[in-house]
């Protein structure tokens, strides 16, 4: 058979499972590992010179380039199932040869049996992607289906509703099929024809030396796979508009501020059928006037004056959404001593509640009535043998 239909005639006799050395029924990822491993041992660039090795490289590649592609290893694995029952190899006919033993009028046509299959193309038409090269005769005029774009927006809440969790309408703006062409890009009213940069494809191949190559969008149709002669006058050929709409979501309980939700299928809609893209919402919590947060704990400052620090005192404290608490400061409570309250902090993934941190801050005051001074140089004096500072600044 000759290089029709993008089949190339060397490929019918080449085991790439063998080439890769792994099992027929290999998994995916067992295909990936052992094309690593070979790529990594057999590399040009760490075998220069070495043309045995150039060349075993160029093979693992060609091997992955089939197995390594869900929808090309099943139809190659289909195409080993047909040889290894008809017998057919690389002198098979596309036209007008048989498989093995059937000579002229005896035999039946490998076209015949795939479009007995549902094939209606025949062979070309059944592995013409599979084996790539050649030149393309036959191409769908069925664009394929997009997905749509995904879609960030920001969402601001308030401290406690980033605790307890809330519902936030969005007002989104997003790129969607122009109404005017549906998204074609042609002026309506207009055929389409097939595109001639890519035939078809959406996309054309980027060669970068070597034997890899680069799939990019085919810059004639954007992907779209046909053009029109005449361009719709809304979207100017882009195919793309906006759209604007409000939806609804919920920011689960707990939630911090930068965390950024998924809303899946939320996004932009797709294109030809394709699915809608996903939502990115970042939240933004404002801070509180008392409260503060520390992962799943709140944390809050406790003004103490002097006394209650040194002799002891039992202080209220409020707590967020809940009664007050009462903290017992022991005499003695050094500045900057944090207590815990367990259950009062911000509500975990598993639905418990973290703790609330409590902070204590000695407050000095500003002024003094006659009766505080006389209190404190008492203090002063009673306190006077007290080395406070001793050895601070000795070397």
């Amino acid at each position: 058979m000759a290089d029709t239909e993008g089949f190339r005639n060397d490929w019918a006799t080449k085991d790439f499972y063998q080439v890769l050395g792994i099992a027929q029924d290999a998994s995916a990822a067992d295909v990936k590992k052992a094309y690593r491993k070979l790529a990594r041992e057999n590399h040009p660039d760490s075998n220069p010179g070495n043309d045995a090795k150039h060349e075993k490289f160029k093979a693992i590649a060609e091997a992955y380039d089939v197995v390594g592609d869900e929808a090309k290893r099943k139809k190659y694995d289909e195409f080993r199932s047909l040889q290894s029952r008809g017998g057919f190899g690389p002198g098979m006919g596309g036209g007008g040869g048989g498989f093995g033993g059937g000579g002229p009028g005896g035999g039946f046509n490998i076209d015949d049996l795939l479009r007995e299959r549902g094939g209606g193309g025949g062979l070309g038409d059944m592995f013409g992607d599979l084996f790539g090269g050649g030149q393309r005769t036959r191409t769908s005029s069925q664009p394929r289906p997009r997905r749509g774009a995904d879609v960030e927006s920001t969402a601001t809440i308030g401290f406690t509703e980033a605790l307890d969790g809330v519902t936030v309408s969005l007002r989104l703006t997003s790129d969607t099929a122009c109404p005017t062409c549906q998204g074609t890009g042609g002026k309506p009213g207009t055929r389409p024809h097939i595109c001639p940069q890519c035939e078809g494809a959406g996309f054309v191949v980027s060669g970068t030396g070597g034997a890899f190559s680069i799939n990019e969008t085919c810059p004639a149709c954007g992907g779209r796979q046909l053009v029109y002669d005449e361009a719709c006058p809304t979207c100017h050929g882009s195919g793309r508009g906006t759209s604007a709409r409000t939806i609804q979501a919920r920011v689960p309980a707990g939630v911090k501020d930068g965390a950024k939700i998924r809303l899946k299928g939320k996004g932009a809609p797709g294109e030809q059928g394709g699915p809608a893209g996903d939502l990115f919402v970042t939240v933004k919590v404002s801070p509180h006037r008392v409260f503060g947060r520390s992962g799943d704990n709140l944390t809050l400052d406790v003004p103490v004056a002097f006394d209650e620090a040194a002799l002891g005192a039992e202080v209220k404290i409020p707590t967020l959404g809940g009664p007050p608490v009462t903290l017992k400061l022991p005499p003695g409570t050094p500045n900057g001593r944090t207590f815990r309250v367990r259950g009062k902090g911000a509500t975990k993934k598993d639905g418990s509640k973290g703790d609330l941190l409590a902070t204590v801050q000695v407050q000095v005051p500003a002024t003094l009535d006659q009766t505080a001074r006389e209190a404190l140089e008492a203090y002063r004096a009673a306190m006077a043998g007290t080395p406070l500072r001793a050895g601070l600044f000795e070397s």
